[in-house]
């Protein structure tokens, strides 16, 4: 899969841009401030319908403007496809494939693949949980995009449920009836039960694919592992964590029936806490992705140059994961070289040199290394010139 064109209009700093692409790689390389990064965003925005850098899709917007337009010509099994969402704000996105409109805009999903590694990666090492959480959903979403519905299902009714949590507090108080609550559990459970089952597979397949990555871009070291931090716990234990080089298909998982049991077993023992609260304690919301470096954590151990390591590994993982569903995903690469050594930017250089596509960008040419050849484009306040 490769893009053979990228068109934006009113997207973030470009009132209008036209760049093209080739196959193999295409460096987009500008000094800071003229606008590459809002380049790859947006092609990454047409495969994840979000952007990597903000939760909302109002700063997507040139300011003035009404609405932004992403547009992309791919190629994919030698058929091309013209994608292009229109951001809007206020109103519901709108996409259209060759020209005709879908549905929702979440049909869209899936067409595209791409992985996007950006410095903003390294809150996947240092951040918070939730920053873990929208990797693992966003790749889960990508390789099956049913379960975009079944993550905007679950989240529907955490936020309903949450609502009745705070009011039955406060009517528990005052003798207030709360057989309600054992309804939104039930529909909790069931929606939340198939997120999670779905996340641990995920984990167990590209936790091999991580563990690889790191070990190339890193060299001799220490070893690294996934670990899915559940708050249901589950009568097996934890099937994710046993060995670090286990192979996925030996480890076993629960069935559905099993975490949803679970998770309404959970549910009842924390009532009282959540009635207190206000807030639903148990569910894949409030699960974490542990990164192992070594014995231990990785967050608050891991050294500067192991924490990119490790991001980019997480990436490369997913990267080497979704090719092996039959289809190389783009590969991007946003001003990634300039934070790595030379023996680091050589490592990577070799492992990204035979992706059917590569797009990356860079401040000065010196930044890339030599090996990688490709095409140069040049980014300047308002155009992206063939050559640089």
């Amino acid at each position: 899969m490769f893009a053979r064109h990228l068109s934006l209009l009113d997207y973030r700093s470009w009132p209008a841009a036209e760049v093209p692409l080739q196959p193999g790689v295409n460096v987009l390389i500008g000094r800071n401030g003229t606008g590459k990064t809002n380049l790859v965003e947006a092609l990454g925005y047409l495969a994840t319908l979000s952007s990597h850098r903000v939760a909302t899709d109002a700063p997507l917007i040139r300011r003035g403007a009404e609405r932004a337009v992403v547009r992309a010509a791919v190629v994919s099994d030698d058929r091309e496809l013209l994608l292009e969402i229109e951001i809007n704000n206020g109103r519901a996105n709108r996409a259209r494939i060759n020209r005709a409109p879908l549905t929702r805009a979440h049909d869209l999903l899936g067409v595209l693949r791409t992985v996007l590694f950006a410095p903003e990666d390294l809150a996947l090492v240092r951040g918070d949980p939730a920053e873990r959480r929208r990797f693992t959903d966003d790749l889960l979403i990508m390789r099956a995009p049913r379960m975009a519905g079944v993550r905007a299902d679950y989240d529907r009714v955490l936020k309903q449920r949450n609502a009745l949590l705070k009011t039955a507090g406060l009517a528990r108080r005052g003798g207030g009836e709360l057989a309600t609550l054992d309804v939104w559990d039930e529909h909790l459970a069931a929606a939340g039960a198939e997120l999670v089952q779905a996340r641990l597979a995920l984990i167990a397949e590209i936790r091999p694919h991580v563990a690889a990555a790191y070990a190339d871009l890193a060299g001799a070291g220490d070893a690294v592992g996934l670990v899915y931090r559940g708050t249901v716990p589950l009568p097996d234990g934890d099937p994710v964590t046993d060995v670090v080089g286990a192979n996925p298909d030996d480890v076993p998982r629960p069935g559905i029936d099993t975490v949803r049991e679970s998770m309404l077993a959970e549910l009842i023992r924390v009532r009282q806490h959540e009635l207190d609260r206000g807030i639903s304690l148990v569910g894949p919301h409030r699960d974490d992705l542990e990164l192992v470096l070594g014995d231990g954590p990785a967050k608050g151990y891991a050294s500067h140059g192991e924490s990119w390591s490790f991001a980019l590994a997480l990436r490369l993982g997913s990267f080497a994961l979704l090719r092996s569903d039959g289809v190389d995903p783009i590969l991007v690469l946003d001003d990634v070289f300039a934070e790595l050594d030379t023996t680091r930017r050589d490592r990577l250089a070799t492992l990204v040199a035979d992706a059917e596509q590569v797009v990356m960008t860079a401040a000065v040419p010196d930044d890339v290394p030599e090996v990688l050849g490709g095409v140069r484009l040049s980014v300047t306040d308002d155009s992206v010139s063939s050559e640089v």
